[in-house]
Formats: structure tokens, sequence, C-alpha cells
């Protein structure tokens, strides 16, 4: 049953109440691959549903617009020390409501609707946050938008360089949600210098890597730094914004007043308890543990043949071209799902097919590792992997069946937090 218990939520909304309980018990039965999801801690999921949830609290610790704030600014404080701390800034905003709102924030602070951001193009990796034109900020700004190269999948920090001189932009993201290599953070912050503009990295996926010392930091090199709480920083779906000193005032301002009216108090708490875990050692060998199994993983696909972009992994995600299989991303994806093997189709650089339809796969390694998987059991699921997507290249239902009770058998010896 879902920890902690819904005894209250049963009684009220059974059906509701039913939905909350058979989706613990999917995500406890099956292997969990999406890059972008993970499990938080049974003390997360406390805070997120507390009482906290009741109070309004426009403006910031010690200034808010209503009364009764004695114990939420105490709970702000708290959060924003240990995000400080943690990631060794000097000002953190945990605000935002999410990852695209806290982009939205930082053009607000730095841009005028029509000025130049330059971003990483989506089908490359980027996020639609980055100036992508379906995107209001590629509505509302000039974008300009780089790739990676054909031959090696990887960003070429000189062709970047080259484009920043050209455009001149007034902001610079670097990160993304398709990466699978380290985030050269000192070189775009000597292209971001050498142009006049402000760096932007958004850790929104890699923000625990960070934090655990499995990634090189952006601190030090970009002069803002965004990023959702979720993800590897295994905290509640919200997001932070962490600055220099220097921008503190402009970054606070546009969150609020500038886009949003009062933040979310639970998530704020839950924020900080993620935090809290995060400071602790055992987190660092979570976060390198992350990386660990997706490199192993990653080698196990590369033996059964498995085309991945950029040839490999550096963090805890993996893109794989799916072209050389005979399969596009879709169908592969919701066989692997039937097989009990949650991920994502995803655009891969240079796509000839469509974005709803696209030749990739995109998985990660965070809520594995967080259920206990090691590197010992990354052959066995690529060889799941491949055996689903042969299966479903010859309409194999029993095979994909046969795989998903194995999955189920494998995942039953490895607790998982929200289920009992």
């Amino acid at each position: 049953m879902h920890q902690p218990a819904i005894t209250e939520l049963a009684a009220a909304d059974p059906e509701i109440a039913g939905l909350v309980e058979a989706e613990a018990k999917r995500q406890y039965e099956k292997i969990r691959l999406i890059a972008s999801e993970n499990y938080v801690s049974t003390a997360v999921l406390e805070a997120t549903g507390t009482v906290l949830t009741n109070k309004y609290s426009e403006g910031y610790a010690g200034k808010r617009y209503y009364e009764g704030q004695q114990l939420v600014d105490p709970i702000e404080t708290l959060a924003i020390e240990r995000a400080k701390s943690v990631f060794g800034v000097e000002h953190a905003n945990v605000q935002p409501y999410s990852g695209s709102p806290a982009n939205l924030a930082v053009y607000l602070a730095f841009l005028q609707p029509g000025e130049t951001v330059m971003g990483m193009a989506l089908p490359a990796g980027g996020h639609l946050t980055h100036g992508w034109s379906v995107s209001a900020t590629g509505k509302w700004f000039r974008s300009v938008a780089y790739g990676v190269r054909k031959d090696t999948g990887r960003i070429d920090l000189d062709e970047v360089r080259e484009l920043a001189l050209a455009e001149r932009p007034k902001l610079i993201f670097c990160g993304g949600t398709a990466i699978p290599r380290t985030i050269d953070f000192p070189a775009f912050a000597e292209i971001a210098q050498e142009v006049g503009a402000v760096l932007v990295a958004d850790i929104a996926h890699i923000a625990g890597l960070v934090a655990g010392g499995a990634h090189p930091s952006p601190v030090g090199h970009a002069a803002v730094i965004s990023t959702t709480t979720h993800k590897t920083l295994r905290g509640p779906r919200g997001a932070m914004l962490m600055s220099t000193e220097e921008h503190a005032k402009a970054i606070d301002k546009a969150v609020f007043p500038g886009l949003q009216g009062g933040p979310h108090n639970h998530t704020t708490a839950a924020i900080a308890v993620a935090l809290g875990e995060a400071s602790k050692p055992s987190f660092g060998e979570y976060a390198h543990g992350i990386v660990a199994n997706a490199q192993a993983l990653a080698a196990a696909l590369t033996e059964r043949g498995f085309d991945l972009v950029s040839g490999g992994t550096d963090n805890h995600l993996i893109l794989i071209d799916l072209t050389n299989k005979g399969i596009a991303g879709k169908p592969a994806a919701k066989a692997l799902d039937r097989a009990g093997i949650e991920l994502n189709y995803n655009t891969v650089p240079f796509d000839p097919r469509k974005p709803f339809d696209p030749s990739g796969l995109r998985l990660g390694t965070a809520a594995i590792t967080t259920r206990g998987l090691g590197t010992e059991q990354m052959p066995k699921v690529a060889e799941w992997i491949d055996q689903t997507v042969q299966a479903a290249n010859n309409d194999d239902e029993a095979t994909i069946e046969r795989i998903a009770g194995e999955v189920k058998e494998l995942l039953a010896g490895y607790p998982m937090p929200g289920w009992n």
C-alpha cells in the first residue's frame, strides 16, 4: 500500500485513492528509466502533504504581504540556506513553481522583448525554454541556436564561440534535456565573457550529480544557475534559481512579483528536506552510483549493437538512435512499457523523423539507483531492452509479457519509498 497511508483519502474519495494506490504499485513494479524522474524519500512525501498547503505567503521571508508567516519564514530560510550550502552559491531563490517558470524569470531579469538569447537547439538536446521557436522564449525574444557535431554528437565549442561572436546574445544557456556528456562550464564562461553575455547554466537534469560531486559544478563560471528540484536531486516537483550576489535582486524581483504570486509552501518544505538529504555523505555515493549504472548500461547496450548518441555517457542519461534496429522510438517505447521498462521516445540530433514519431529513446538511471539496483544488474536490463525491441519488430507479445514478469520478479527484491 501507499506510504504514507492514504486512509482519509480512501474514505473521502475512493476513486482517486484507488488510482493513487495503483500508480504507486505501477512505480514499484516497473524499471523506471525516464531520465527526468526519480523516487523521493518518504520524508519528502510527508512534507509535500502537510498543512503548509493551506498558507499564502506572497513576498519573501521578513517581507510578506500576508500575516501569519512566523513559521513559514523559517522554513523558506532553511531551504535557501541549505541550497547555498549544498551548491556553494551566494544566493538562492526556492520559490519558482517549476523549471520553465524559473527560466522565464531569467529572461525577465536580464532581457527586453526582442533581444537575443542563445541556447542549445531542442532537436540537439536543448530545452524548449532556451529559445526554441514553439516556446514563448522563442516567440518573444530573438533566438540563436547551437547544436552538436554530426560525427561526434558533442558540442563544438569553437562553433559556439563563432556563433556568439557573430550574433552577440545578451544571454547564453548551457545545459539541456538530452545531453549525455559533461557540460564544459569553463569554456562556456569564456565565450560568454568574450561577448558580454550572462551565462545561465540549466542543471535541471544533473543537479543531483553536481550536489553529489559526480559532475563538475557551474559555480564560479555561470552567473545564474537554474534547476528543477526533482530528477537527480530527488526532491519534489519544484525549482530553484541560484546566482552571484550581484544578480540576487534582479532574480528575486523577476520571480516575485514578476511572474508568480505566493510560493507553494509545502513544496518549499519538501525542497528543504531534499536538500538536507543531499548534504549527507550517502548522497555523494548515490550520485556516483547513478553515473556508474549509466555507464554500465551504456556499455551493455553498445555490446548489443545499439547506437548511442556521442558513443556513451558521462552522467545519468543515455540517448539511443534506433535507426539501425529497424524500429522508431515511439513503438519501441510503448513495447518497453508493456515489458515493464519505462522510458521515453526522443528526437536524436539530425533526426529525419518528426518529433512526435522520432528515431530515438532517452533513458536515465536516477530512479533505479534509488531503488538499489547496481552495475551488476545493468547487463540484464540491457538484455531485456534488446529482447523487447526485437519482439516489437516481430509482433512477439509473448516475449514482452515474459519480460514484464521477470522485471516484476527482480524488483520485488528492491524496496521503493512510497510503497510498502
